[in-house]
């Protein structure tokens, strides 16, 4: 083989590793944009239905869920033909939901019924509905199926429910107006943003108590500005990041102090979150900007802003 037969075969394994495909639901299109993030380029967008916003893909990269809201379903659309392929009843308004690490469960919040519906993927049938407090939208599996954690926004809690049982086990008062809740890789503990109150809180699994508590300020922005809402954490818990809404901004934090490292400049109403497969980069959705944010990890630099389509809400990346 000459050098040139193999530097071609090369680069083509080293694009292939690098493929991937980054999906966003476009609240006010009503539809899904499709972007290849490595060219920077939006692909296709497809319509999907009423006031998308909540979106996950299933453990085997077939199938993209997504809520839209307005419709009161879940839609399931195939990842390579971008065709519906099915459906699930989902209760009122389902804004956000969790699909648990296996795939088989979607947990879906309800928030106009203060009800987290619990939905068995295979049979498409409700499991069971959860009584919760006043405005449930952030919601969050552990990664070891040990909790569901739904975070209600008036009431100002997170409800930890046991993923065996389907129950309600405890509470945690937290900041007012909880937006998003995430997990750490070892499910030791919750993170969970406050829009209202500028702030994200760090909850023990175990005791279910708070034990520290991030204030977020950036110069020259007003604290009514800074409203944390989509936070995710590396596998790694070496770092996590926080969507910090009409500041325009991610607020980078080291995730072994606590310490907020940077403040990185998005587009307008950064919304939520998601990282390459890799995890060399975070994708942001920012809803007034009509784009993405690209964001070097390595570098925590903004590399590209990419524009989508009408208010981009939620972000879900296929390898």
């Amino acid at each position: 083989m000459n050098k040139q037969v193999l530097s071609a075969i090369l680069l083509i394994l080293a694009a292939s590793a690098q493929a991937e495909t980054v999906f966003v639901t476009l609240e006010k299109d009503n539809a899904l944009a499709i972007v290849d993030p490595i060219a920077g380029e939006l692909i296709k967008t497809v319509e999907v239905g009423q006031r998308p916003r909540g979106i996950a893909i299933s453990p085997d990269n077939k199938v993209i869920y997504i809520a839209t809201s307005d419709d009161n379903i879940i839609k399931l659309i195939d990842t390579e033909t971008l065709k519906e392929i099915g459906t699930l009843p989902s209760g009122d308004d389902p804004e956000t939901f969790a699909l648990n690490p296996k795939g088989d469960t979607l947990y879906i919040s309800n928030e106009d019924d203060s009800r987290v519906t619990v939905m068995d993927i295979a049979k498409k049938k409700v499991i069971k509905q959860i009584q919760v407090g006043v405005e449930p939208e952030g919601i969050t599996v552990s990664p070891d199926s040990r909790w569901v954690v739904s975070a209600s926004e008036t009431t100002n809690m997170l409800h930890w429910i046991d993923a065996k049982t389907n129950i309600i086990v405890e509470n945690t008062l937290v900041d007012a107006r909880p937006r998003a809740v995430t997990f750490t890789s070892d499910s030791k503990f919750a993170w969970a943003t406050s829009e209202m109150a500028s702030s994200l809180s760090i909850v023990d699994a175990s005791t279910k108590q708070i034990v520290k508590r991030i204030t977020f300020e950036v110069q020259g922005v007003t604290k009514d500005k800074i409203q944390p809402v989509g936070v995710v954490i590396d596998k790694e818990n070496k770092r996590g990041y926080v969507a910090l809404g009409p500041a325009n901004r991610v607020a980078v934090i080291n995730a072994k102090t606590y310490e907020v490292e940077k403040y990185l400049l998005v587009g307008q109403r950064v919304w939520n979150l998601a990282f390459s497969p890799d995890q060399k980069r975070l994708y942001t959705t920012n809803g007034v900007s009509n784009d993405i944010s690209i964001i070097d990890l390595d570098n925590l630099t903004v590399t590209k802003s990419l524009g989508v389509g009408n208010y981009p809400w939620g972000v879900a990346v296929k390898p």
